[in-house]
């Protein structure tokens, strides 16, 4: 399960440590996963509760865990109160069903389900701070494609806007490997589509009843892998950047594709594929590192939680 560290602007834990979170990311899935696994497979499971639909599902940090950390900040004991965070974190993810599944399968997906709705969580708040999330992300299959069919050792801004000499700049997809960095363009519509490349400003998309014209993909690619690459230059980071356009139920025709660009369509899509999910690679420094530029040029939209600013106005009484 891709982990995902950036979605638009929104405010993101992984923007405190990306040396932190994704190991720990990891660590509780696998966790959480092998002890529900397990009881399943023994015949026990914990009692069917209602399953969770939006974000709300999650209840924020308890007030006397909050006074805690407080406490620790105005202490200065800052490597305990980041421990004391994460464990409190790792605490809230407990899934719960409205039945018990009747395959391993089914199992699989009703967790993956809710440890997409935990994800949301990490994309959208911190401790002190939080993001309004855009309903739209819940249900968005672009975005699950990338948290749920890839491994969790995959690093995923999703749409991020980056704030380049004070403008904000919308990019596509990018995906940090431990190995490479792929910018992603999806390109699909109804099924079966043929899309006609070119160098123009749009391409042709073709179906059995009409002629389109769509915008060309290559435009956002080239200016999503350009600022990526000037991001790592800035850094002296070296990691291979991939530009993708991706068309999982299209075909693409473009004889005279750019030689750095690669074309994913029906015809190779499943060999691309499963050469991804393959990658067994653990999370490594440089890739870190990668993300960790990165995000220091991405835009953050957020307020303060609630709790934090009445405790604001208690202290400046």
């Amino acid at each position: 399960m891709g982990q995902l560290i950036k979605l638009q602007d929104y405010v993101s834990r992984y923007e405190q440590d990306i040396f932190l979170y994704p190991s720990r990311f990891v660590r509780l899935k696998k966790q959480q996963w092998d002890k529900l696994h397990r009881a399943w497979e023994e015949g026990g499971f914990p009692q069917a509760v209602e399953e969770p639909q939006t974000q709300e599902w999650f209840d924020e940090e308890k007030e006397p865990f909050l006074h805690k950390i407080k406490g620790f900040l105005k202490k200065g004991k800052q490597e305990v109160e980041q421990d004391e965070v994460v464990e409190s974190e790792e605490s809230t993810f407990a899934p719960s069903f409205t039945h018990r599944p009747t395959t391993v399968d089914e199992l699989k997906r009703h967790f993956l389900e809710q440890l997409f709705h935990f994800q949301m969580k990490w994309a959208s708040t911190t401790l002190a701070e939080k993001t309004y999330v855009n309903k739209k992300y819940y249900y968005d299959d672009r975005l699950k494609y990338f948290l749920q069919r890839f491994p969790d050792t995959f690093l995923v801004l999703y749409q991020p806007i980056f704030l380049l000499k004070k403008a904000p700049v919308e990019v596509e997809p990018i995906v940090i490997t431990p190995t490479d960095i792929w910018c992603i363009s999806f390109l699909e519509q109804e099924e079966s589509a043929v899309f006609v490349g070119s160098n123009d400003h749009f391409w042709t998309k073709r179906n059995q009843k009409q002629e389109e014209k769509v915008l060309n993909p290559l435009l956002g690619l080239n200016r999503t892998e350009k600022i990526v690459k000037q991001v790592l230059k800035m850094y002296e980071i070296e990691l291979p950047v991939h530009k993708v356009v991706l068309s999982r139920n299209g075909y693409i025709d473009f004889p005279a594709v750019p030689y750095d660009i690669k074309l994913i369509e029906k015809r190779n899509y499943e060999q691309w594929f499963q050469q991804m999910r393959a990658h067994r690679s653990p999370l490594k420094h440089v890739q870190l590192k990668a993300a960790q530029s990165l995000l220091q040029y991405c835009l953050t939209t957020s307020v303060r939680r609630v709790e934090w600013e009445s405790e604001s106005e208690q202290e400046s009484e």
